[in-house]
């Protein structure tokens, strides 16, 4: 592709201040790099991806409102991690992360473990505790 041929379409790179580096050639032939903030198939692409995830953290949302799981579920959607991610960053086995995530066991888990939890989302211990999914 020429570099002035870079499409420059609307995406969700755009809205998130990011840009996207191409490999492309110069007016000379030679091989140089230029940015772009997308293009009309990555914006498609982008777009349904981003609606799966916020289909995602919507169910999370509705299954702490309804007892279904606890508050983890729905940070680890937010922040748009799975079990794996999140074990590794809690430096715990993803089996131990999938307990924590039943509401009876989370209510009794204490405020270190729960501290590591809130320090991988970003939040105090308190809104983790407090998150009803309202």
């Amino acid at each position: 592709m020429k570099k002035q041929d870079i499409p420059q379409d609307e995406s969700n790179l755009q809205s998130a201040n990011m840009t996207e580096m191409l490999y492309v050639t110069d007016e000379n032939n030679n091989y140089t790099t230029a940015q772009s903030i997308g293009w009309e198939a990555k914006k498609a692409a982008l777009d349904e991806s981003m609606a799966l995830i916020n289909e995602r953290i919507e169910e999370a949302k509705q299954n702490v409102a309804n007892n279904v799981v606890s508050p983890i579920i729905y940070f680890m959607e937010l922040n748009k991690m799975d079990l794996q991610v999140l074990a590794a960053y809690v430096g715990k086995w993803q089996w131990t992360v999938k307990r924590h995530a039943k509401p009876n066991i989370f209510k009794k888990l204490s405020d270190s473990t729960l501290k590591k939890y809130a320090d991988t989302f970003g939040i105090s211990v308190d809104e983790l505790k407090n998150f009803n999914g309202k």
